[in-house]
């Protein structure tokens, strides 16, 4: 994702690699953390990735209100300064709510959107397969879905990702399906119809070195905010064919990725113990001021945030 950028128009072939969805640091009043945010994506730029997802569920965005989320993806794009490419989330329940952030992305210099099938609303396939197409024609950037049941309570099918790929309504897909089986058989099925610019990114951070072998074009782990050297090491191994070293590799992250068990799980769940997490990593590692995260989620406490420093020292990144 690293080829020459022209304003923000980038060449839908281009999306491949590492790309993080970035977190949203935020300062103890849950307002945006601009300096934060900066030294974040300066890091993982200068780690490097070959993008950025501004946007996504790692960065809140469902739970942040439309002036932050401008911000956010304001400070990203500015940060990044055409270094690499941004891929902006537009994920709200409804296709008229999805127009409004598309274009306002656009408006910021997005370089592509990402979108899920709605959600609250009670949907099936032929409303979802709407959903996209009235999305793709109303936004001149590219289009990727996202593919996140566990929090739309709708997977995308095979073979509705196929027929909008082969259509050119969407330029990719992210994968949080957790359904390795299913993104495997996808990656043949595309093969099978000649899709070849397909932009299919894996998000399960465990499995990385697996699904860039089967021929994904790379990954969106949230993992790598954290640890961005080692899944650009990684994704360097796969590349080179060194496949030891991209075992070895994956095996120090699939350790560091325990640090999402660190919360009390009495009293915390979901993105609490994902992006909480990650954001008390990257404030231990001095990356990020503060550990806060959006209402209704709670920040980890000391005994979890001891837990992860832990983590963080096992695996060699303190």
């Amino acid at each position: 994702m690293n080829d020459e950028l022209e304003g923000h128009q980038v060449n839908t072939t281009t999306f491949r690699g590492l790309v993080p969805p970035v977190i949203t640091p935020l300062t103890t009043d849950r307002q945006v953390d601009t300096a934060s945010l900066e030294r974040l994506v300066d890091r993982l730029i200068t780690a490097g990735v070959d993008g950025l997802f501004a946007l996504g569920s790692s960065g809140e965005t469902v739970l942040l209100p439309d002036a932050a989320r401008d911000l956010v993806l304001e400070v990203v794009i500015k940060t990044a300064d055409g270094r690499v490419p941004v891929i902006a989330g537009a994920i709200e329940p409804a296709t008229a709510r999805v127009f409004e952030r598309a274009r306002q992305a656009e408006r910021l210099g997005a370089h592509a959107i990402v979108t899920t099938a709605p959600f609250y609303v009670l949907v099936g396939p032929h409303e979802i397969e709407r959903h996209f197409r009235t999305v793709a024609e109303a936004v001149e950037l590219p289009l990727l879905a996202y593919d996140i049941p566990v929090c739309v309570r709708q997977k995308l099918s095979n073979e509705l990702l196929l027929r909008l790929a082969r259509d050119g309504v969407i330029a990719g897909v992210k994968d949080s399906s957790g359904d390795d089986v299913a993104f495997r058989q996808l990656l043949v099925d595309l093969r099978d119809a000649g899709v070849d610019d397909f932009a299919a990114f894996t998000g399960h951070e465990v499995m990385v070195d697996a699904m860039l072998l089967a021929g994904a074009a790379g990954s969106v782990p949230g993992l790598a905010n954290v640890d961005p050297e080692g899944f650009v090491r990684l994704h360097r191994a796969v590349v080179s064919g060194d496949i030891a070293g991209a075992r070895a590799e994956q095996e120090r992250l699939t350790r560091l990725f325990k640090i999402v068990d660190a919360a009390d799980p009495a009293t915390a769940a979901g993105m609490t113990r994902g992006a909480g997490a990650f954001k008390t990593a990257l404030q231990v590692l001095g990356v990020i001021s503060t550990n806060a995260i959006s209402l209704p989620l709670r920040p980890l406490d000391a005994a979890e945030t001891a837990r992860i420093h832990a983590i963080l020292d096992s695996v060699g990144l303190i």
